[in-house]
């Protein structure tokens, strides 16, 4: 397999130093990385495969001669740049929000939808799903393909990495004032997150809910091809710094035990079953840090409606959430 020119752009977050660390754990074929972020940010160094990079400022000729450009620096940075890396002939796999909804832009989880891929050739773009999307689908589509799915009911339990940083940095600046005696300092959340959990991820809509519910709801739709399917999210920040949870109820169009459910789960690439009551064992966001499954418990059916299932996810969000699905839209563009 021959290598690959690759750039970063966000290199310095949360998300893009994790698409480095990706990378180079995964063997991706790199011949060439250019790291860039926002001018207060170039100057610094990041290490791959054993040598230092600087990271520079993000140009619009700093993706001329590159071939593959991992977009992690938010959607105003993507929509600026994705058609300008993508017009000097690179294939951009962009995880922020800017081009999620686009028609023309295939929204890509490996395991879920890879017949969407060639759609990227309308605009040189892949889109990488929402952090809670991501499990949320790898459990819905093999459910769908045994038992029809009627109707999705998901609240999330959010950890602080999801909001970068500044969100580890809140919630780790919090509990050591609160231990101390001193005033807490809010930064990147409208509450304390410390020792409390906050049901508000984005901005609200007219509705009332929030732009992280609705994004859940209408990407899950774009990925299973099930326009219609009504999915209703509750996305909730919890104090947790890394990993995801997700507590979800499914209607489904004809019968499926628990028993058979976990069955066809434990076929589904990407997904680990912890499911033992009588040991306790169910998936934790502390079980699932620094891996890169969707870990899935608690199955059993739901006896309020016809052919109900209620299950539990966990993953890490800036892995199989956010750096390692990116990487593996990649690794899927490259075998194909």
């Amino acid at each position: 397999m021959r290598s690959f020119k690759v750039v970063i752009l966000g290199a310095t977050g949360a998300v893009g130093a994790e698409v480095v660390r990706v990378l180079e754990q995964r063997d991706f074929p790199v011949s060439d990385l250019r790291l860039l972020a926002s001018p207060r940010s170039a100057g610094r160094i990041l290490n791959f495969r054993g040598s230092p990079l600087p990271v520079e400022a993000v140009r619009p000729e700093a993706f001329a001669g590159f071939e593959i450009a991992f977009f992690a620096a938010g959607g105003s940075v993507s929509l600026e740049y994705a058609p300008k890396a993508a017009g000097a002939g690179c294939v951009v796999i962009d995880k922020t929000s800017a081009y999620r909804e686009d028609p023309d832009v295939p929204l890509i989880v490996p395991e879920v939808n890879p017949h969407h891929l060639p759609v990227y050739r309308m605009k040189g773009i892949i889109s990488s799903p929402n952090c809670s999307t991501i499990p949320l689908v790898m459990v819905l589509k093999p459910l769908h393909e045994a038992a029809g799915i009627k109707r999705v009911v998901v609240s999330t339990y959010q950890s602080v990495s999801g909001a970068g940083a500044g969100g580890m940095q809140d919630l780790e600046g919090q509990t050591g004032a609160i231990r101390e005696g001193r005033p807490i300092q809010k930064r990147k959340f409208t509450h304390q997150i410390a020792f409390n959990v906050i049901p508000h991820i984005d901005s609200f809509l007219a509705d009332g809910s929030t732009k992280e519910e609705a994004k859940m709801a209408n990407e899950s739709r774009k990925i299973l091809d099930l326009p219609g399917l009504p999915v209703s999210a509750t996305t909730v920040r919890v104090p947790v710094f890394v990993g995801h949870s997700e507590s979800v109820n499914i209607e489904l169009e004809r019968p499926l035990t628990a028993g058979a459910a976990r069955e066809v789960l434990s076929r589904a690439p990407g997904l680990r079953i912890i499911d033992d009551p009588s040991r306790a064992a169910y998936p934790m966001p502390i079980d699932c840090a620094g891996t890169d499954e969707t870990f899935v418990g608690r199955v059993r059916e739901d006896p309020s409606v016809a052919h109900g299932l209620n299950m539990w996810l966990c993953c890490d969000n800036l892995r199989k959430g956010a750096a390692l699905n990116a990487v593996q839209i990649a690794e899927l563009f490259i075998g194909q």
